[in-house]
């Protein structure tokens, strides 16, 4: 993948009344997170903001009737620095974070991401980061598993609409999607594909780059979204 001119990432980490960027010229490292070894609070990501980028965000928002704010002192939360450490360590691309709005569902967020689509052609990489599956409450202080059967099923089923282009099906996932309440309590950790899934067009190919299990309930599994084969031009990343 060429080095992006920006990054802009969706997390499932930060959620808003309305769609909120942060718009500073240097991001800090927030660590939103408990219980973990110390060395994990020493890492740092100190990428620099884009104040520029924030506000085209939010023109592009705008423009589309939707709601949007820029936050001037927040940083990148772990659905953020945790993958870009992984990709581009040295922290020196551009990163904004946009919020999502739990409140509203996939199809808000599906909006949100056909009207920052543009972004795709001005050499912004869309980053999506959540979870493909995400119920807590089946693994906090358990030993792992082997992945159930209720994942596996919730899992194949958005995979193959997601790999069909069935979008009208995506938008109903709660209604029609195996298990869905189930893997998705609530809804955040999956409201940012939606936002990837738009901004890559109607015409987006769906290619699945990864997939990996945690504790047995919690699916790892990241997406491309691109118009043809060669040319990949937003990436869901679920962590």
């Amino acid at each position: 993948m060429p080095r992006p001119r920006a990054i802009l990432v969706v997390s499932a980490h930060w959620e808003t009344r309305i769609a909120t960027v942060n718009a500073v010229e240097k991001n800090e490292t927030i660590h939103d997170f408990s219980g973990f070894p110390d060395a994990l609070y020493r890492l740092s990501y100190p990428a620099p903001g884009s104040t520029e980028l924030a506000e085209r965000v939010v023109d592009l928002l705008g423009d589309a009737g939707l709601s949007a704010a820029t936050d001037k002192s927040r940083g990148l939360d772990h659905g953020a620095w945790v993958p870009l450490m992984l990709a581009w360590p040295e922290a020196n691309v551009p990163v904004v974070q946009l919020s999502v709005q739990s409140q509203f569902g996939p199809g808000h967020h599906l909006e949100v991401g056909r009207a920052i689509a543009p972004l795709t052609h001005e050499g912004v990489l869309i980053i999506a980061s959540g979870s493909y599956t995400h119920d807590l409450s089946s693994w906090r202080g358990q030993q792992a598993m082997e992945e159930p059967e209720w994942v596996t099923d919730f899992a194949d089923w958005f995979d193959a609409a997601l790999v069909e282009d069935r979008t009208c099906d995506l938008l109903a996932y709660r209604r029609l999607a195996p298990n869905a309440q189930r893997n998705h309590p609530t809804e955040e950790h999956l409201l940012p594909l939606f936002v990837a899934l738009g901004a890559a067009g109607p015409k987006a190919a769906a290619e699945r780059l990864h997939t990996s299990n945690t504790y047995g309930v919690l699916r790892m599994d990241a997406y491309a979204f691109g118009q043809n084969d060669d040319q990949i031009t937003n990436e869901g990343v679920t962590l």
